[in-house]
C-alpha cells in the first residue's frame, strides 16, 4: 500500500505517515555511564578488552556491559551487536535528489509507476492539484529503498544515480503531444501551479535537511542524463525553489554580472566543458561542439537560463556557470587589471 503524506495548504503544516521507513538514530552514552552489569553466558564472560591504537591516540574499548547500544543480535543470542563506537567516516546512502515531470496524467503515471512489468517507479509523486484544503502526495517507494526513476545517468563522477537518490514524480504534461517533434524552444511548455511549486519545495526542504544532501545534488532529470530526458522542463521553478525555500543551487547575479564584465569566456570550447564537467555534467572532453556537448549546454540553460536552451553557448550561458562554480566549487576569480 502506497504511503499518503498530507499538506494543509493554509498554514502549510505538514503530516506525513512514518510508516514507510523506520529512521534509528543510534545513543551514544558516554563510557563513564555504563555500569549495570551484563549477564552473560559461557566463556563470553571472559572476553578481555584490548585497547585500540591510532596514530599515538588511544581508543579503549568499553566493556561487555547492558547499554541500550549493545544488544543481542536476532540470529545468534551469544553474539552481540555493539553501537556506542561510531566512524565518522559516513554519510547518507540518498546523496541526490532527482527532479522529474511525468508527461502523464496522475492516475496514468500511477498506473505506469506500480506496474510490475514495466521497470520504472519513484520515491514520491505530486499531484498538479489539491484535494480541498488538503494536498496528497503518493509515497510509491520508501526512501530506504531504491527507485527506479534515473535509469542511465551520471552527475559529479557517479554513475547510475538511482542507487544514490530520492527520485520525485511531478506531475506536468510538459507541453502538447503534437509539439514533440518541434524545436525545444518553440514548444508550449506548461507551467507548474503554484499550490504544487508549495507542496514540492517543502518536501524537497524536508528530504535534503534530513539527508544532509548538497545544494548542486538537486538535480533534474535532463541534468543527469542530458542525451535522454528534457524533465523537468524550461519551466521547472529552480530559481524561486531556491529563494523561497532554500531547496537547490543558484548563483548569485553580482557574480554573473563580474565575469561578464570582467572574465567573459573566450570561446574556447573545450574551457567550457571542463566547467561544466567541473559542475557535474557527463560532457566530453575533446574540445568539439558537437551533438552531445550541445545538449548537456542545453540541460544547463533549462536549469539555469530558461530564457535560452537551444545547445549554443553564449556568454551569459557561461558567466552563470562561472558564478556557480565559485559560489559552490570554490574557483578563484583571475587576476585582473
Amino acid at each position: 500500500m502506497s504511503i499518503l503524506s498530507q499538506w494543509r495548504i493554509g498554514s502549510r503544516v505538514l503530516g506525513v505517515s512514518c510508516s514507510a521507513a523506520l529512521l534509528v538514530a543510534c545513543q551514544h552514552a558516554p563510557l563513564a555511564s555504563i555500569t549495570q552489569p551484563l549477564q552473560l553466558r559461557g566463556d563470553a564472560a571472559e572476553l578481555s578488552h584490548p585497547a585500540v591504537v591510532d596514530e599515538g591516540s588511544v581508543l579503549r574499548i568499553p566493556p561487555l556491559e547492558a547499554n541500550p547500544a549493545l544488544q543481542p543480535s536476532t540470529f545468534n543470542p551469544n553474539i552481540w551487536i555493539d553501537q556506542r563506537i561510531q566512524s565518522p567516516n559516513q554519510d547518507a546512502r540518498a546523496m541526490m535528489l532527482v527532479l522529474h515531470y511525468t508527461a502523464e496524467t496522475l492516475e496514468e503515471t500511477l498506473r505506469v509507476l506500480t506496474d510490475p512489468n514495466r521497470p520504472a517507479s519513484a520515491h514520491y509523486v505530486i499531484p498538479d492539484q489539491p484535494e480541498g484544503q488538503f494536498y496528497r502526495v503518493f509515497q510509491i517507494v520508501p526512501e530506504h529503498q531504491r527507485a527506479w526513476h534515473a535509469g542511465r545517468s551520471a552527475w559529479q563522477g557517479h554513475q547510475l544515480l538511482n542507487t544514490a537518490s530520492i527520485g520525485i514524480e511531478v506531475v506536468n504534461l510538459a507541453f502538447p503531444a503534437s509539439e514533440a517533434k518541434l524545436p525545444m524552444m518553440q514548444r508550449t511548455w506548461i507551467a507548474y501551479p503554484a499550490a504544487q511549486v508549495d507542496v514540492l519545495g517543502q518536501l524537497l526542504r524536508d528530504i535534503s535537511q534530513r539527508y544532509q544532501i548538497a545544494p548542486t545534488r538537486i538535480v533534474g532529470h535532463s541534468d543527469i542524463a542530458p542525451s535522454r530526458k528534457l524533465d523537468p522542463g524550461p519551466l521547472f521553478p529552480w530559481q524561486q525553489l531556491y529563494q523561497m525555500y532554500g531547496v537547490g543551487a543558484w548563483y548569485d547575479d553580482d557574480t554573473v554580472d563580474y565575469y561578464l564584465r570582467m572574465q567573459p569566456w573566450s570561446g574556447d570550447v573545450q574551457v567550457l566543458q571542463q566547467k561544466l564537467a567541473r559542475y557535474g555534467y557527463d560532457v566530453p572532453q575533446h574540445g568539439q561542439l558537437d551533438g552531445a556537448t550541445q545538449q548537456v549546454i542545453a540541460a544547463f540553460q533549462m536549469h539555469f537560463y530558461p530564457t535560452r536552451y537551444d545547445g549554443v553557448p553564449d556568454l551569459p550561458t557561461v558567466a552563470r556557470l562561472d558564478a556557480l562554480l565559485e559560489k559552490y566549487h570554490g574557483q578563484v576569480r583571475a587576476n585582473t587589471p
